[in-house]
C-alpha cells in the first residue's frame, strides 16, 4: 500500500495518536546529547556534590607544615 492520496480514508482509521503526540513532545523537551548519551541513574545518583577549595599556593604556610 502506497501513500498516495486514494488509498486514503477521508478521516484516520485508527488508534488515538494523542498518546504518540504527547511522547514526541517530551522527546523534543530532553537534549539531544542525554538522547545521543544517557548518563545512567545510578551513577547521577551518586555523583559527589562538588565543594569549593582554596586556589592552590592561597594556605597560609604555617598551615601547610605537619604538627610535631
Amino acid at each position: 500500500m502506497t501513500g498516495t492520496p486514494e488509498n486514503l480514508p477521508e478521516t484516520p482509521d485508527g488508534p488515538d495518536l494523542g498518546a504518540l503526540r504527547d511522547e514526541i513532545d517530551e522527546l523534543k523537551k530532553t537534549p539531544t546529547e542525554e538522547l545521543i548519551s544517557p548518563v545512567p541513574t545510578a551513577v547521577e545518583e551518586n555523583e559527589p556534590t562538588p565543594v569549593p577549595t582554596d586556589a592552590i599556593g592561597s594556605a597560609d604556610e604555617d598551615d601547610a607544615k605537619p604538627a610535631h
